[in-house]
């Protein structure tokens, strides 16, 4: 941390990046930003993590795990705050994922009318989607999603 980076109240860097007190000590715990103990042992965040969480929560915003993110900012030098340079680097290589969502919403926007895709067979429509419950064989869930829509949910880790 810079000498000129002026320290801030968890409270304070809260409110600022619209996180929770507790999003804060467990992004801290997972190794995603760092603080300092005042002596009266509160924890205190240099004001450039502000820029660190808002990409922090970018990154999530694209569908990256908490791990993802993690290694994502363990490229930069030093543990350093993201730079315009940065940034630009890193959101070039999540292009694919997004582009990937992208089609997988519109995808889904498209079909709403006829299918939601589970494979089901409850439905009238199905067995011209579906004859003889091919999909069944694949597998549980809905099988004609566009696989980013058919992931597990996200987790923190």
């Amino acid at each position: 941390m810079a000498d000129d980076d002026p320290l801030m109240p968890i409270g304070e860097v809260a409110r600022r990046a619209g996180v929770a007190a507790s999003a804060l000590r467990y992004y801290e715990a997972e190794g995603l930003v760092a603080s300092v103990r005042s002596p009266g042992s509160r924890r205190q965040f240099p004001r450039s993590v502000l820029r660190r969480l808002a990409f922090v929560r970018a990154a999530q915003n694209v569908g990256l795990t908490l791990g993802e993110i993690r290694a994502a900012l363990a490229t930069l030098p030093e543990g350093r705050t993201p730079t315009a340079a940065d940034w630009s680097r890193l959101s070039r290589e999540w292009r694919p994922r997004l582009d990937e969502q992208i089609a997988a919403i519109e995808a889904l926007r498209d079909g709403l009318d006829r299918c939601i895709g589970c494979g089901c067979l409850s439905l009238e429509k199905c067995p011209l989607a579906n004859p003889g419950d091919v999909a069944g064989a694949e597998g549980g869930g809905a099988r004609y999603l566009p696989p980013f829509l058919r992931r597990a949910p996200r987790t923190g880790a």
